[in-house]
């Protein structure tokens, strides 16, 4: 008796025509040219829904790897306020280990790029910023609401941070390491007095970050404290005018805070 042939079937996953190799490697470069093509308004509308429309990048042009655009601060929904920085922010953007780096230069405030890297974690993301030194209008500030819209400051925004790492877990925020912001040679339309002074925030992060605010210099002489409980800033200080000030700065004490005699006690939350 002749022995039967024993037959071998391949499964059909195993068997790919060249046309369907072809189709396949298609399909991935045209996802590959499109990823790396990819807008700059994906960013744009990316970074307006994450700030509810505070920060705003506008005119963008580019791709989502290498663009620029117009940034604009604004009071959010329902605000007639916005501000624009002097020039355009320019972007760099590299995918990176379940992340992405980037670098930032402004045209107006910065001498070197400022990096940063961003992390996807468990249920939240973690953003981590390299020590850097940057120069900024006080103006646009006016952009952001109230109270800004009515103080209108003008001056010098110096900000400075090192070894700064910010960490969003389940819609809870923590930060480690140092912020500090001067404000130098500030006026207002509130006062006659150009400048009023040069002030310091100091922030500093653990597991309750602190921010304290100290006078540099001028005659407009602010101080207080504060700390993150939760999610929240609970901040109070006082505003006073050196003495032979009190009636160029009597307006701006007035509205700034609640007056009490010679002060105005500032609060927040």
């Amino acid at each position: 008796m002749a022995r039967k042939q024993r037959t071998t079937h391949r499964p059909a996953s195993a068997v790919r025509s060249p046309r369907g190799w072809a189709l396949l490697g298609g399909l991935l470069g045209g996802l590959t040219v499109f990823t790396l093509t990819a807008p700059a308004t994906w960013l744009a509308s990316g970074v307006n829904g994450a700030t509810n429309g505070q920060v705003q990048l506008q005119q963008a042009r580019g791709t989502l790897w290498n663009g620029s655009a117009q940034l604009v601060l604004t009071g959010g929904a329902g605000s007639s306020d916005q501000v624009a920085l002097p020039g355009r922010l320019n972007w760099q953007l590299r995918p990176a280990f379940v992340g992405a780096n980037v670098e930032l230069n402004a045209d107006c405030c910065t001498t070197t790029p400022v990096k940063l890297h961003a992390a996807l974690q468990w249920n939240g993301m973690q953003l981590k910023v390299a020590n850097s030194q940057s120069q900024w209008p006080s103006a646009v500030l006016s952009g952001l609401g109230t109270p800004w819209n009515t103080i209108q400051p003008q001056g010098r925004l110096s900000l400075q941070t090192t070894d700064l790492q910010i960490t969003w877990n389940a819609g809870r925020m923590a930060m480690q390491g140092d912020l500090q912001l001067d404000a130098l040679d500030v006026s207002s339309k509130l006062s006659t007095l150009n400048p009023m002074g040069s002030y310091r925030v100091s922030v500093r992060g653990g597991d309750s970050p602190t921010l304290a605010l100290s006078t540099l210099s001028g005659a407009l002489l602010l101080n207080g404290s504060g700390q993150w409980v939760g999610q929240r800033l609970r901040f109070t200080g006082e505003a006073r005018a050196a003495p032979g000030r009190e009636a160029a700065l009597a307006n701006l004490l007035n509205i700034i805070g609640r007056r009490t005699g010679d002060r105005s006690i500032l609060t927040v939350g």
